[in-house]
C-alpha cells in the first residue's frame, strides 16, 4: 500500500468515526465540523508529501 493510500484509508477511519460519534449524539455538530476540518488538512498534509 502506497502511502497515498494509506493516508486516504486513515482519513476515511477517522471521518467514520467522527460521523458515527455524531450521529450517535456523542459530538455536536459544530465539535464534529472541527474534526472532520482537521481530518481533512491532515489528509492534504500527508499527501502534499507523497
Amino acid at each position: 500500500m502506497t502511502e497515498t493510500e494509506e493516508a486516504v484509508e486513515r482519513f476515511l477511519r477517522k471521518t467514520d468515526t467522527a460521523y458515527d460519534e455524531y450521529e450517535e449524539g456523542y459530538a455536536d455538530a459544530d465539535a464534529t465540523l472541527r474534526r472532520l476540518e482537521q481530518h481533512i488538512e491532515d489528509l492534504r498534509e500527508a499527501t502534499d508529501d507523497a
